[in-house]
């Protein structure tokens, strides 16, 4: 229809916030809003772009080939998403070298997303990582 030629519609489906990847030495740490943006898969393909240093998150199913396991439904993801295979925390680490970090602290890089809704991807500039160190979770070890 040439009277509506250039016109764009306004995309509905509001982001629910800034999706954020953190990755630490032992894991790959998704905010709930990444897991939200992509309508809370069970599964992922992670693809990384060595020309253009990005890494993707696309929301697939789990017969798709190097599907990796997600989220939970919505509404029972109630905190970030944690992934700790070490093939994925591997090719991660060739592209996020990580400070040294002091006794009792854990060395992270930080990296906000931008989201592509209708594709469900999310991706990530390698280049716009932030550096830092936060304090160990979890139980203490006794001494």
């Amino acid at each position: 229809m040439a009277l509506l030629q250039g016109f764009e519609e306004i995309n509905m489906s509001v982001p629910t916030g800034k999706a954020v990847m953190t990755v630490t030495e032992s894991v790959a740490r998704f905010n709930k809003a990444t897991a939200a943006d992509l309508g809370y898969p069970a599964y992922v393909k992670i693809l990384i772009n060595d020309k253009t240093r990005q890494i993707a998150v696309q929301a697939c199913n789990a017969k798709s080939a190097n599907a990796v396991k997600f989220s939970k439904p919505e509404g029972k993801q109630t905190a970030s998403v944690n992934i700790k295979e070490a093939v994925v925390l591997e090719a991660l680490h060739k592209y996020f070298e990580l400070p040294q970090a002091s006794e009792g602290e854990v060395a992270y890089k930080s990296v906000a997303g931008t989201i592509h809704v209708e594709e469900k991807v999310i991706i990530f500039d390698i280049d716009a990582a932030t550096s830092g160190t936060m304090k160990k979770r979890g139980r203490k070890k006794n001494a």
